[in-house]
């Protein structure tokens, strides 16, 4: 799940948590809504810890010339 996925559940549990007053006899609406907020919350974390390790840059390793070898001696 991309960041587009995780931002869309937040987005969708605030909908059904803060804006609708639905009331179902088998399912908290509420409690739906919290959940997919958590999870896109989580997701976001996650997809953030892991778009920071793919940036990690290493630098090429140097080889160490000394003098004698530099004049060819």
């Amino acid at each position: 799940m991309g960041l587009g996925g995780c931002i869309i559940l937040i987005a969708v549990g605030a909908i059904l948590t803060f804006a609708t007053d639905w009331k179902l006899d088998t399912v908290n609406v509420d409690l739906v809504g919290w959940i997919m907020m958590i999870v896109g919350i989580v997701g976001v974390f996650v997809y953030a810890s892991i778009a920071r390790r793919r940036r990690v840059v290493v630098p090429p390793s140097t080889t160490v010339v000394s003098e004698e070898e530099r004049h060819g001696l």
